[in-house]
């Protein structure tokens, strides 16, 4: 990046609290978006007394901290995920900003991220993947494409559009494909049509590569996970973690690094010849 480094530690900081806001508005709606509540009205309350909360009751990872995890008003415990996920989006949105800087990538990354968390922490949560993730990740796809053809790489609309198209086609059909099969074979549910959409939406938003780089990390990811499970005497916690957080890991390392490592990965293959 060009310019005075201390006007981008300015920006990263701005960036980084910026991010907590987000992240505090991101627990609503992990809470709200599985119980069909309103993610608007009512305001912040804590779920157990519904006492609302006042605003010095909302300030990022402080409150938390301040009250000691409790809700001020019935002691009832706030779960730590709140003072995570608030941390995770502060510091994710500050590392997209350092590594794409003023990119149109940015704020598109910035939307691309708040949804994969949300979709991450309620799939922890409840073994779901809400529709208006998955899905409207998959409508938004083509039109932000159409809008913004960067996003997949891309300088003329019409070939963005195009490759928003085969990227939801592929990533939605390689993980049918899958659970098809699995159920088949199995006599069981392999896999949940939620990943299917989910990858489905990622390839909608970030193109054909971004599916293929996904379905290898988070099929790594997921390797990794059983194994370490398998060797601390676990092995019954490998069905209790739900896949689409291994898509949501592997879309974001997409995000931050997929194109180069794929560039550098075929100028390696080739013997710099491409």
């Amino acid at each position: 990046m060009n310019g005075p480094p201390e006007l981008y530690l300015f920006l990263s900081a701005f960036i980084f609290l910026g991010g907590l806001c987000i992240g505090s508005f991101l627990n609503v709606c992990i809470w709200r978006i599985p119980r069909d509540e309103s993610i608007v009205w009512p305001g912040s309350h804590c779920p157990a007394c519904r006492h609302a909360l006042a605003p010095w009751d909302n300030i990022p990872l402080a409150s938390w901290l301040m009250l000691n995890g409790k809700c001020r008003y019935c002691a009832a415990p706030i779960s730590p995920r709140y003072f995570l996920v608030e941390l995770l989006t502060g510091a994710l949105f500050t590392w997209i900003w350092l590594i794409h800087g003023w990119s149109v990538l940015t704020p598109l990354y910035f939307v691309f991220t708040s949804a994969l968390i949300v979709g991450t922490f309620i799939d922890f949560d409840h073994l779901i993947l809400p529709d208006r993730i998955t899905i409207g990740g998959m409508m938004a796809g083509p039109l932000l494409s159409v809008l913004f053809p960067v996003v997949q790489g891309q300088q003329a609309r019409l070939t963005a559009l195009w490759q928003s198209c085969l990227g939801l086609a592929l990533g939605y059909g390689l993980l049918w494909l899958v659970a098809t099969l699995g159920r088949a074979i199995l006599k069981r549910e392999a896999m949940g049509f939620g990943d299917v959409k989910l990858l489905g939406a990622i390839g909608a938003c970030m193109g054909w590569q971004a599916v293929l780089f996904t379905v290898l990390i988070s099929s790594l990811s997921g390797t990794l996970l059983g194994l370490l499970f398998v060797a601390i005497g676990k092995k019954e916690m490998q069905s209790r973690i739900p896949y689409g957080p291994h898509l949501a890991l592997a879309a974001g390392l997409w995000m931050l690094y997929g194109p180069a490592w794929v560039a550098a990965y075929v100028r390696w293959a080739t013997g710099g010849l491409l």
